[in-house]
């Protein structure tokens, strides 16, 4: 006879207490060695996006819209770093591989949260890049402060919104014993792959998340960009068309930095299961590492006025020790 408990959460026997993390598990002897470069990555992505956002607070230059999303950005992506650092650095300096199915959960909310929400703000910066463009002189009193900090927390409700029914559904799902994933830190499309039970209201509701997230952000982004070409286009003088242009160079990085390593990883889970174990690890540290390292680098080279601003500041404290 089960207990109430049973029937809600599910029966003990059919969800591990722990699960096991694999970083590399063909080189776990070098695991020490590999540590090194994933150190030196969070340490770039700590650092990048931490001066941009110290000259972006400092700066009174950087108080405008444009720098204000670019700062949200910024936070996001320490956000995605944070969630998943306790769990990469554990296997791979200290070869902690077990994990508790709680602290799954955790990091698969918060980790997931995060990258939804970078989603969005690529968008609310397209959006703020067609405005900029369409209608620049109307363009601080449309964007506001109270405007952009709505838009945040719009961001950052809707994200976690989305991420409590697929808590809900994991923790009812029967794991029977199996409890080996195939990556660092917890994510939902490895995930789904362990049950023994019915997960087609998992893959439905993911389905939907995914739609309703990548598919339509990026869909509105190119919607975006198809606007700020036909308004780019309009402008009598080839310079102010160049002009127009070259302040949208930065986001169109940033679009695809974050969007192909995506594509790519969702495709190999769903396609290519034959293929090297080796290239799937790859590219699910890519899709993890790649946008929150190369962005810092991108809008610091490409945007003038933050690259002098970072110059003066390292002068500056140069000259002060």
């Amino acid at each position: 006879m089960k207990s109430l408990r049973d029937i809600f959460y599910g029966s003990i026997e059919f969800t591990p207490a722990t699960f096991t993390l694999v970083g590399i598990s063909w080189l776990e002897a070098e695991q020490i060695w590999i540590s090194i470069p994933f150190c030196l990555m969070y340490t770039i992505i700590f650092l990048g996006n931490g001066i941009i956002l110290h000259v972006i607070r400092i700066d009174r230059a950087f108080h405008q819209p444009m720098y204000y999303f670019l700062a949200l950005l910024a936070y996001v992506e320490l956000g995605v770093s944070a969630s998943t650092m306790p769990t990469v650095l554990s296997i791979f300096l200290f070869g902690i591989t077990d994990i508790s199915f709680g602290s799954c959960l955790l990091q698969m909310f918060s980790m997931h949260s995060f990258i939804f929400m970078e989603s969005d703000v690529l968008l609310a910066m397209s959006v703020d890049r067609f405005v900029a463009i369409y209608s620049p002189l109307r363009y601080k009193t449309i964007l506001t402060i109270p405007c952009i900090t709505g838009m945040g927390v719009a961001i950052a409700l809707r994200s976690m919104m989305l991420m409590f029914p697929l808590l809900f559904l994991l923790k009812h799902l029967p794991f029977c014993g199996h409890k080996t994933l195939t990556h660092s830190y917890w994510l939902h499309s490895d995930l789904i792959k362990l049950p023994c039970g019915d997960t087609r209201p998992n893959s439905i509701m993911g389905l939907f998340v995914i739609t309703s997230t990548f598919g339509l952000d990026s869909l509105l982004i190119v919607v975006s960009y198809v606007l700020i070409l036909h308004t780019v286009l309009g402008i009598a003088s080839g310079a102010g068309q160049w002009r127009a242009l070259n302040t949208c160079v930065s986001h169109i990085c940033a679009v695809l930095v974050y969007y192909v390593p995506m594509i790519s990883l969702s495709l190999m889970h769903r396609f290519g299961r034959r293929l090297s174990p080796l290239l799937q690890t790859a590219m699910a540290n890519v899709y993890l590492f790649f946008p929150p390292v190369v962005n810092p680098i991108v809008y610091s080279i490409k945007t003038k006025e933050i690259h002098n601003s970072i110059v003066r500041t390292l002068t500056r404290k140069r000259s002060e020790v």
